[in-house]
């Protein structure tokens, strides 16, 4: 029964002050969710990472699906993570790997996910990604980490999961799936962890977008909104997603990341990251104001509250300017 994280379970497990009942956004998207859990399982500080997140940009029919740069997961906490060539059934990868100590990140569909009941359990096929780290073939149970926490799933679930009885289809497409490797993980000390993460924030800072991206997508929805209500919630809802959600989760996990690093020293951050917190709750207000047009038909100006985001993100920026 290989188990990467002896004495793990659902029942004690605690999330990350990230996923708290405080957060604006309680969850961002699988990938980013999955390693704040994963680096926060592994008993390290998973707020040292989240320097890129003032990369993310406005890409014309979404913002950027933000993910931590693996060379940078090297450099902060020893995590070594790469593509996994699945050549066989990835339960056999599972059980080899899983028992020599590693973890296996990996596409799945979350119609056999049961943490996903409100949304796509047993409703809808959506692919999504988990983080395999206790398996019991004999059992057909899997422990595994998702969005914002840690979940069990047995029986039906895990045979459909693994497609085990599944009839051979050679029309199937294995899904993608990382190899993540713990064995030389860096335990840095606080202080040592901060100096290394200021130096990412810095390298960020120079990548982020060239001009306003939030002005740009506030072009953009006042010219999709039209088309947003005619299509309706279900299209609004996966625009959303790729939209809204991404931006204003995004700064929601870079104003944490400022505000624990002013933790060391760095006060200066701190007018920055409240900006970005503006921005976070901006977000969270437009789709809900923007659900409730699509729903009812009705106008939205939504111009208002994009310009004040828009203010937010230039000051922001222009705050770190001055610090870094």
């Amino acid at each position: 029964m290989p188990r990467v994280f002896p004495g793990l379970d659902t029942a004690s497990y605690t999330r990350h002050a990230l996923h708290g009942d405080d957060a604006i956004w309680l969850e961002r998207n699988c990938y980013g969710d999955l390693w704040i859990e994963l680096v926060h399982a592994l008993r390290m500080e998973p707020r040292a990472m989240l320097a890129f997140t003032l990369g993310v940009d406005f890409e014309g029919d979404q913002w950027t699906f933000f993910k931590p740069p693996l060379d940078e997961l090297r450099e902060l906490y020893g995590i070594d993570v790469q593509e996994m060539s699945v050549w066989r059934p990835l339960i056999e990868h599972a059980v080899e790997q899983l028992g020599a100590g590693k973890i296996i990140c990996t596409e799945a569909d979350a119609f056999w996910l049961p943490d996903t009941a409100a949304t796509d359990y047993r409703r809808q096929h959506t692919k999504t990604t988990i983080a395999l780290a206790d398996l019991d073939v004999e059992g057909e149970r899997l422990g595994y980490f998702h969005n914002a926490g840690y979940f069990e799933l047995s029986g039906e679930d895990f045979r459909r999961l693994f497609r085990i009885g599944v009839p051979a289809d050679p029309a199937f497409m294995p899904l993608f799936a990382e190899l993540v490797r713990i064995d030389r993980l860096a335990r840095r000390s606080e202080v040592d962890l901060a100096a290394c993460s200021l130096a990412l924030l810095r390298k960020h800072f120079a990548r982020r977008p060239a001009s306003n991206p939030i002005e740009r997508f506030g072009e953009r929805l006042a010219r999709d909104l039209p088309a947003l209500q005619a299509a309706g919630l279900p299209t609004y809802h996966a625009w959303a997603f790729a939209g809204i959600r991404q931006a204003g989760s995004a700064f929601e996990l870079a104003a944490a990341h400022l505000r624990w690093l002013a933790g060391f020293g760095r006060g200066g951050l701190l007018p920055a990251a409240a900006s970005f917190e503006a921005i976070a709750q901006g977000n969270k207000a437009l789709i809900l104001k923007g659900a409730r047009a699509v729903n009812s038909g009705r106008p939205l100006d939504a111009a208002p509250l994009v310009q004040e985001m828009a203010q937010a993100w230039d000051r922001g920026m222009a705050s770190l300017g001055e610090v870094l």
